[in-house]
């Protein structure tokens, strides 16, 4: 905190001499706000980067984290298929097959989020985040859903960068549900 005060206060007085154009004076302050302890490793990395005292290898080999904590998926939009629903009990069937798919890829680690939309006018029925990184692999694993194979439901898929965190709220998501949907 100290440090970060000293380095506030030194770029205060570097704007106010440079306006005054008392280069000298400048040039004087920064060579004393050098002999304070601590202060010269803060000036010389001005520029570099901060490196994460907090970080975890394990989870970052675990999730499969690049240098910023971040990981390509596949980002899933789920729209209302041109499929004929008339027949409610073939519908029923195909969506219980949705269900039972969803979970089956969470349980494989091949999904982290899935979720209906509520009623829009944009025709958005759900969304998957879907844990690959190109969308020929997304293309193969939505073909296992009964209802997307139907044409019940269309997918719009698009290669996505996130956080490398998101499969971790499927770990907590599962301690949290009263009754299965």
């Amino acid at each position: 905190m100290i440090e970060l005060l000293t380095l506030r206060l030194l770029g205060y007085l570097v704007c106010g001499l440079t306006r005054i154009g008392n280069l000298r004076d400048m040039k004087n302050i920064f060579l004393a706000l050098l002999l304070i302890p601590g202060i010269r490793p803060l000036m010389v990395g001005l520029q570099a980067q901060a490196l994460n005292p907090n970080l975890d290898t394990m989870l970052v080999k675990k999730w499969g984290a690049d240098q910023y904590g971040m990981r390509t998926y596949v980002f899933v939009l789920l729209k209302t298929g041109s499929a004929d629903r008339s027949d409610k009990e073939q519908v029923s069937a195909l969506f219980a097959g949705h269900m039972r798919n969803i979970d089956s890829l969470s349980t494989a680690g091949k999904l982290s989020v899935a979720g209906p939309f509520m009623k829009n006018e944009a025709d958005l029925r759900g969304l998957f985040i879907l844990n690959c990184s190109t969308l020929e692999e997304a293309e193969a694993m939505l073909m296992t859903d009964p209802a997307i194979h139907a044409g019940l439901l269309k997918a719009e898929c698009y290669v996505w960068y996130g956080s490398a965190a998101i499969p971790a709220y499927l770990e907590i998501h599962d301690k949290l549900w009263r009754e299965q949907p």
